[in-house]
């Protein structure tokens, strides 16, 4: 069992953070016509964990909800892209892409249905786009953190 490389994990979860998101954006414009309003609906459901319900009125300020929901998924990336890191450091090459998988239908399951007991506006994006972007942050993480800790050993 293998040390976290923490550079590596921070940098898996940065990547994982930005290709999930391609992934949900790509899907939303491909299976939906709903861009850009469910882009910042998102936006506004995430930055209300910080700033409070009041972000989630569509006439709030766009920038500063952007801008907090930006740093707040980047943020919770990190720490999730560390999990998955600290997963792929025990397992193989394809055990820990499917590792990544189940940690991407974990996180939807805490994120969509457990956080909503507390945030329970979060019960809107509930659907498989989300899902398949959880799915696919799961992954990206596990393979982005075996690249990059093998390019740093």
């Amino acid at each position: 069992m293998g040390k976290v490389e923490w550079h590596a994990a921070i940098a898996a979860g940065m990547a994982a953070g930005i290709l999930a998101t391609v992934v949900q954006v790509s899907l939303w414009f491909i299976l939906t016509d709903a861009l850009p309003e469910i882009f910042y609906r998102d936006a506004r459901l995430a930055a209300a964990i910080v700033m409070g319900p009041g972000a989630l009125s569509p006439a709030g300020a766009r920038a500063p909800v952007l801008l907090v929901a930006t740093l707040l998924h980047f943020a919770l990336s990190i720490v999730y892209g560390v999990i998955v890191s600290w997963l792929a450091t025990r397992l193989g090459a394809r055990a820990s892409l499917l590792a990544g998988a189940a940690f991407g239908v974990a996180l939807y399951a805490l994120n969509m249905y457990g956080f909503t007991a507390i945030f329970p506006w979060f019960a809107a994006s509930r659907d498989g786009i989300t899902l398949a972007a959880h799915i696919a942050f799961g992954i990206v993480a596990a393979g982005a953190y075996r690249v990059a800790a093998r390019r740093r050993g």
